[in-house]
């Protein structure tokens, strides 16, 4: 069995406002290999993300 190691850092999206991210959540989204991010993220966030990383929208929304 091939295991990876990593790290996963949860980031709150807060009231939705970008600006209000903490420098940390900045960092993380900088050099994360894969973001997975809700309807609760602020689209501005993703544009952080670097341009290879893998994005995925997961929803989570309640009908």
């Amino acid at each position: 069995m091939n295991r990876q190691k990593g790290k996963v850092y949860l980031i709150g999206a807060g009231p939705g406002d970008p600006g209000l991210v903490t420098i940390k959540g900045m960092e993380c989204i900088k050099k994360a290999d894969v973001v997975v991010y809700d309807y609760l993220a602020a689209p501005a966030l993703l544009n952080f993300a670097r341009h290879d990383a893998e994005i995925i929208y997961v929803g989570k929304k309640r009908w």
